[in-house]
C-alpha cells in the first residue's frame, strides 16, 4: 500500500502533497521545478492589457496564498528535478527504488511511456479540469470564460500518452460560493478535491486497483497558444470577476457537470 507522487512545485501542487502525505500512504515524492508562478507580460502588450495581465496573475497568487497557506513539506524521500529530468534515468531509479503500487501525478509535464514501462506500478494523473470537456492547459480559466463556471472541476484519470485522455477514476466539481472570483473558485475546487481524495485513497485495495471509465467524446483540448491576455477583458471588465455570483443569481445558466467515479465512496 504505497503511493509515490510526481508534482509541480506551485502552491496547489504542494498542498496536494502535504494532505495526501497525512494518509501515511505516500512513500516518496518527485518534485518538478515549474515556471515562475508570477509570469512577466509580453513586452508588446498595451498598457491596458499589461495592467490586466498583472492583475490576473497577482489575484491568482493571492487566492492560492489564502487557500494553501502554511505549507509544510512532508518528511519523505524527495527527488527534485528540472523539466528536462522528469523522464530521466535518475527519476526511473528513484521510483524503482521505492517500488510503489501507485504513482499519482499532478502539475508535472508529460510522463513518458518509457518511464512508465520501466516502473512496475499503476499510474494515475490529476488534471485540473473536467475531462473530456476541458482537457489540456488553463482548464480552470476556460469554463468561466465560456460562461459556465459551474463546469470547473478536477479529474483523476489513468495516465496515458493521450493528454488527459485516460480512463476516468474520479471527478469532482466546483462549489459555487458567493463572492468567489475566478481564482478563488479554482483554489476552492482544488482544495475540495484534495480533501476528498485523502479520504478515498486509504479505502483502495492496492492489490486490485480499479480500471478507469473510458472517456466518451473528445471534448476540447486547450493548448497554451489558445490563451491570450485579451481574454481577460471578459472576466474583469464585463463581469468584474463575478461569474460565480452570476450563476447563483440566475444571470448565467447552462449545463451541469456529470461526474464519474470508480472509487468507493461508502
Amino acid at each position: 500500500m504505497s503511493i509515490v507522487l510526481i508534482t509541480g512545485n506551485h502552491p496547489r501542487h504542494l498542498f496536494l502533497v502535504q494532505e495526501l502525505a497525512k494518509t501515511g500512504l505516500v512513500t516518496g515524492w518527485v518534485q518538478e521545478v515549474r515556471e515562475n508562478f508570477l509570469p512577466k507580460p509580453p513586452p508588446t502588450l498595451s498598457d491596458e492589457l499589461t495592467a490586466l495581465f498583472h492583475h490576473h496573475f497577482s489575484q491568482r497568487e493571492a487566492a492560492e496564498a489564502a487557500f494553501f497557506n502554511q505549507l509544510e513539506c512532508p518528511d519523505i524521500p524527495t527527488l527534485t528535478v528540472a523539466v528536462s529530468e522528469l523522464n530521466s534515468l535518475k527519476t526511473q531509479l528513484f521510483l524503482q527504488g521505492l517500488a510503489p503500487k501507485l504513482v499519482l501525478s499532478y502539475g508535472c509535464h508529460k510522463i513518458s511511456a518509457d518511464l512508465m514501462r520501466e516502473v512496475a506500478a499503476t499510474f494515475w494523473n490529476t488534471h485540473g479540469g473536467l475531462s473530456p470537456d476541458y482537457r489540456g492547459v488553463t482548464t480552470h480559466f476556460w469554463p468561466s470564460y465560456l460562461l459556465e463556471p459551474q463546469m470547473t472541476g478536477m479529474t483523476l484519470h489513468e495516465t496515458t500518452q493521450q493528454l488527459d485522455g485516460g480512463g476516468i477514476i474520479h471527478q469532482s466539481s466546483a462549489r459555487m460560493v458567493r463572492g468567489d472570483g475566478l481564482h478563488e473558485l479554482a483554489a476552492r475546487t482544488v482544495a475540495d478535491y484534495v480533501y476528498e481524495l485523502a479520504q478515498l485513497l486509504p479505502k483502495l485495495d492496492f492489490t486490485a486497483l480499479p480500471k478507469g471509465i473510458t472517456q466518451q467524446g473528445s471534448g476540447r483540448l486547450f493548448r497554451v497558444s489558445d490563451w491570450r491576455p485579451e481574454h481577460l477583458r471578459l472576466i474583469y471588465q464585463v463581469y468584474q470577476d463575478r461569474m460565480v455570483d452570476a450563476v447563483l443569481d440566475g444571470a448565467l445558466t447552462g449545463r451541469k457537470p456529470v461526474l464519474q467515479s470508480v472509487l468507493n465512496k461508502e
